[in-house]
């Protein structure tokens, strides 16, 4: 017994001494799929320039998503599970972070930021990124983002106005008002309508998914995430 113990507290020793990237680094490996760790890095980083913008004092945060890329993540986080969250995450308007949130380049497209950036003095092409989307051969390995990313931007240069209808319908949702008994998702801080967390939120009658965090909200929601 007293062998099993002190195994017991080596190990939790050696979990308190990692490093935060070593604990992100095991969080992300236990995702599942390509898709999930790369929703949850987009959602982190998020949830990081929200709490820098709430430290420095600033009302809002601009975005410099243009109309090409607010197209990509309208159809992605749709076919996540995620399309109630697209009033927030497409609109000029309060989010459910507190801060509101900002699309100044919701009109432009991509290529025309490009061609922009390549005509001015000096030129600003060294800030655009170039990478194209990642594509793989192997399904277990492509991202929702990266195929839609790859599809608007093969779309944009002969259709654009196909981009353009994609974000203008998204525009029209309106984000209900929030109360401050909503419950948010542990995870995307987004509220979760009457609190149908997990495939309840669909109708289902699965288990709802938890989450071991310490994110969630005081609302009694913490650790549920919702269904995207």
């Amino acid at each position: 017994m007293s062998g099993d113990n002190l195994e017991l507290h080596h190990q939790v020793d050696g979990e308190v001494s990692k490093s935060n990237e070593a604990k992100l680094e095991d969080f992300l490996a236990s995702t599942s799929s390509a898709t999930s760790r790369a929703d949850i890095l987009n959602i982190l980083r998020t949830r990081l320039t929200v709490r820098f913008a709430e430290d420095t004092g600033c009302e809002g945060v601009l975005w410099g998503d243009c109309t090409t890329r607010l197209a990509e993540k309208t159809l992605a986080e749709t076919a996540k599970g995620r399309g109630f969250t697209l009033p927030w995450q497409t609109a000029d308007d309060n989010s459910p972070y507190g801060v509101s949130f900002n699309y100044p380049m919701r009109d432009l497209l991509k290529k025309e930021l490009v061609a922009h950036a390549d005509i001015v003095s000096p030129p600003l092409t060294s800030l655009i990124s170039n990478r194209a989307p990642q594509v793989s051969a192997s399904t277990k390995n492509t991202t929702i983002d990266e195929l839609m990313r790859q599809y608007f931007e093969s779309v944009e240069e002969n259709y654009p106005s196909i981009v353009a209808n994609v974000v203008r319908t998204s525009s029209k949702l309106r984000a209900p008002i929030l109360q401050d008994t909503d419950r948010l998702c542990g995870l995307c801080r987004m509220p979760v309508a009457e609190g149908l967390f997990g495939i309840h939120g669909w109708g289902g009658d699965q288990e709802a998914m938890t989450l071991s965090t310490d994110a969630g909200s005081s609302q009694d929601s913490e650790g549920k995430l919702c269904y995207g």
